[in-house]
């Protein structure tokens, strides 16, 4: 199934609200093992909230094998993709090490606690 970002969220694939809309979409077609192509025409500026919500959470359940498998990236930048690069990077260490994990959260609870 071949996913418009643009469609989705405009051209500016930047906050986690936006993440969150192509997560929402894609992840149970993942889950049900079904190829999705995520098509980044017309996308013109990228953050890592939007591929944390978007890309990296799918990683808390489907292998990252799995993932490499299903999902195609098409229509991407080279600022895009380096910004996906390095969230995949940091999602597979988040959810594949626990102590990591925990110690982020804590930092993450902390620093909230100061709001």
């Amino acid at each position: 199934m071949a996913y418009k970002i643009f469609d989705i969220v405009g051209k500016y694939a930047i906050s986690a609200e936006s993440g969150q809309k192509v997560y929402d979409q894609i992840h149970p077609v993942l889950l049900s093992g079904n190829p999705v192509e995520l098509d980044f025409t017309g996308v013109q500026v990228f953050a890592s909230p939007f591929f944390n919500l978007a890309i990296g959470h799918l990683l808390k359940d489907i292998p990252a094998d799995n993932l490499n498998r299903l999902l195609e990236f098409t229509a991407i930048s080279s600022e895009g993709w380096n910004v996906l690069e390095r969230v995949i990077g940091n999602a597979k260490h988040y959810y594949s090490d626990e102590q990591f994990r925990n110690a982020v959260d804590a930092a993450i609870a902390e620093q909230a606690a100061t709001f």
